[in-house]
């Protein structure tokens, strides 16, 4: 576009509201042409007196509202009327926020795809508690939550304990899961437009969930020993991200766990350029790894989410998570907002679990079902280059060439064994290429189909792309 600056002068608010409001208005009213090009962010900054984030910022909302679309590298485009003159439908689907599974997974296939805590028997100590739970509370269950007893607090905080970390019940906040404790973090402490900084692999959903919300991602390098702490100092230079998302121990999807210096690094990072830390502690919670939380190294801010359903049971989503006593109230009325708000009967099974001791008793026979399993991966793909842990259900597999990531994932598919390719775990579009999958080892309900799945797996490998074609 030429010769077009946007009016500010009317409305209220913020300085990026009030852009976004008016090119709004002059995309109404034909000023702006369906499919014209809008400034460059920097163009524009420099021509109306802000800065680049300002105007990043009225874009993404101007995205959040269904008037544009773009791509890095190649700018910010106004979409098109529908043909009965309304606006864009808000609700049109976004490939890049669907990832590569499928919303209902495929009948008849082995689920590999999967890292919920393996079927050990617990239903029916779920069961017994469920019932219970029904019988002393049949009031508080026929209606909404309004007060959380103290004993979900010192249920959150006696759960997320490991290692030298001890949270106060007063910093603790009982949720739905993990996943919706990280969000209702980020939604919390967060406005749209802010950057969220993730690791190219990462548990993407997060960064996905962010976006559908309005925050905008922020990619930061790792190599073989986890984030790269120099990178998020490049990051935090650049794009001035309000949190990074992390999983310090038994990363998923890659398994890395990363060092105390790495970990006092990220910290010393975070307090320079005033960055929340989330530390998703879901699968570190199933090792016995020694190394010091990240919340150890930066207590003032750092938020620890986890949960029950990689060790105890995915189907009671319990979770909670623990952060400094200033953010608990915020983040509680934005899980609220979130969700609903908590479910009487979910959050006391889960209470009741763990106080009781039951949640670590079914812990220690879930790790030692991964343990066995882990240990049919390890002998059917001997001579494989891949990374695996005893107490993690999931294996990260680098594949030889020939094999790409999203052709051996198809080709698993083809027999009958569901896996994630790496595009399913990428937060953002990132140019690295990193030929691995990761593959589940908990879903399935029999050491034996572990061992069907497995023998697939090793097979494509040694017959390479020579076993497989795709024809449509």
């Amino acid at each position: 576009m030429t010769n077009w600056l946007p009016d500010l002068t009317a409305g209220s608010g913020p300085l990026y509201q009030r852009l976004a409001d008016s090119i709004e208005t002059d995309i109404d009213r034909g000023v702006i042409d369906a499919g014209a090009k809008l400034p460059p962010q920097r163009d524009l900054a420099y021509d109306i007196g802000t800065t680049v984030g300002t105007v990043g910022r009225a874009y993404q909302l101007l995205r959040e509202r269904g008037l544009v679309s773009g791509e890095v590298g190649r700018g910010t485009y106004v979409l098109g009327q529908r043909a009965d003159g309304a606006k864009p439908d808000l609700l049109a689907p976004d490939v890049s926020g669907e990832g590569t599974r499928t919303i209902d997974a495929p009948r008849g296939k082995l689920r590999f795809d999967s890292t919920a805590a393996p079927d050990i028997g617990q239903g029916a100590d779920v069961a017994d508690v469920l019932s219970r739970t029904a019988q002393d509370h049949p009031h508080e269950i026929s209606s909404y939550t309004r007060d959380f007893p103290d004993r979900w607090y010192e249920a959150g905080a006696r759960w997320l304990s490991r290692n030298s970390f001890r949270p106060n019940a007063d910093a603790i906040v009982p949720t739905l899961g993990t996943h919706a404790a990280v969000m209702a973090a980020i939604a919390a402490l967060t406005t749209p437009g802010d950057y969220v900084a993730f690791e190219h692999l990462t548990y993407s959903q997060i960064s996905r969930s962010a976006g559908l919300i309005g925050r905008r991602t922020a990619l930061v390098a790792s190599d073989d020993e986890g984030l790269d702490p120099a990178d998020f100092e490049r990051v935090c230079a650049q794009k001035h991200p309000r949190m990074i998302f992390l999983m310090p121990t038994a990363q998923n999807p890659t398994l890395t766990t990363l060092s105390a210096g790495r970990r006092e690094a990220i910290a010393r990072v975070a307090r320079e350029y005033n960055v929340i830390l989330i530390e998703d502690d879901l699968y570190g919670h199933l090792t016995d790894d020694p190394t010091p939380l990240l919340a150890e190294f930066a207590p003032e801010r750092t938020i620890v989410a986890g949960g029950l359903s990689k060790s105890v049971a995915a189907g009671i989503r319990g979770g909670w998570l623990s952060c400094p006593p200033a953010y608990r109230h915020r983040i509680r009325v934005a899980h609220k907002m979130m969700t609903g708000g908590m479910p009487f009967l979910l959050a006391e099974v889960n209470t009741r679990l763990v106080l009781s001791g039951q949640a670590s008793d079914i812990r220690k026979r879930c790790i030692a079902e991964i343990g066995a399993r882990i240990a049919i991966v390890r002998e059917t793909l001997a001579g494989f280059a891949f990374k695996s842990h005893d107490r993690v259900p999931f294996v990260w597999l680098t594949l030889p060439d020939p094999w790409l990531s999203g052709t051996f994932k198809n080709a698993c598919l083809e027999h009958g064994v569901l896996i994630d390719d790496e595009d399913e775990f990428k937060a953002g579009r990132s140019g690295q290429v990193f030929h691995g999958v990761r593959f589940g080892v908990s879903q399935p309900r029999q050491r034996k189909d572990i061992a069907e799945g497995v023998t697939v797996i090793r097979r494509l490998l040694d017959e390479g792309r020579a076993g497989y074609d795709s024809f449509s």
